[in-house]
């Protein structure tokens, strides 16, 4: 058996393990008047890391949105998109599970393990446009620096600048600025709480196809649409 076709799902799980261990354990350890800017700095240094180490591997996605809008766009396909997601939402559980075994348990517990909640004032439609408007900015910065040839090469941390941007622009006071399935699945499994969920995979999903329309077919240059 070939276990080097492990290898790019590998990279996912341990990325996104990591990913939600740094972005749901800030979320429980940051609490009063300065929690907001840590937890935003947290989570998008955080998917900065584990796309830049995870880049040369699997392409750093550590999203099923943004394995979604690339394979949409044609730069991967079924089956890869397939292994990608499964090793996603796996690490996104295993990284929800460490933080339960790792955190005091009464802040774990007031929390739901950090899963992400959708504010009262904000209604359902609203938080999933919401969750889609950051999502498209943030697969927009996928492919403008990891996908097209035109764009400067600077590792996850555009991408994670993207995170830091939106959660401290409004979207960490009203949904928590997801962007991403697997962070809001790993915890509200391993916690049981499934407050707003469909929030956290709509919005994104929604997010992701529409970027990935406009970059396919009209911001890339030509030449650059197929497999690779």
């Amino acid at each position: 058996m070939n276990y080097r076709i492990f290898r790019a799902p590998a990279a996912e799980f341990v990325g996104t393990a990591l990913f939600v261990l740094v972005g749901a354990g800030s979320a429980i350890a940051n609490q009063g008047g300065a929690a907001g800017l840590a937890i935003a700095l947290a989570n998008g240094i955080g998917l900065a890391l584990a796309v830049t180490i995870t880049m040369p591997i699997s392409g750093g996605h550590i999203n099923p949105a943004v394995s979604v809008a690339l394979w949409l766009g044609k730069k991967i396909d079924a089956l890869t998109l397939g292994r990608y997601v499964l090793a996603q939402l796996l690490g996104a559980i295993v990284g929800a599970l460490l933080i339960k075994a790792t955190f005091p348990a009464s802040a774990v517990r007031m929390s739901s393990l950090g899963t992400p909640q959708v504010a009262g004032s904000m209604s359902l439609i609203g938080a999933i446009a919401l969750e889609a408007l950051f999502t498209f900015f943030l697969v927009s910065a996928v492919y403008g620096t990891v996908v097209s040839p035109q764009g400067e090469k600077v590792a996850g941390f555009g991408i994670g600048l993207v995170v830091v941007v939106c959660a401290l622009g409004g979207g960490g006071a009203l949904t928590g600025a997801v962007m991403n399935p697997a962070r809001a699945f790993g915890p509200a499994l391993v916690s049981w709480d499934w407050h707003a969920q469909a929030v956290y995979w709509i919005g994104p999903l929604v997010g992701a196809a529409a970027a990935a329309g406009l970059w396919r077919y009209l911001l890339l240059p030509p030449g650059v649409t197929d497999l690779r």
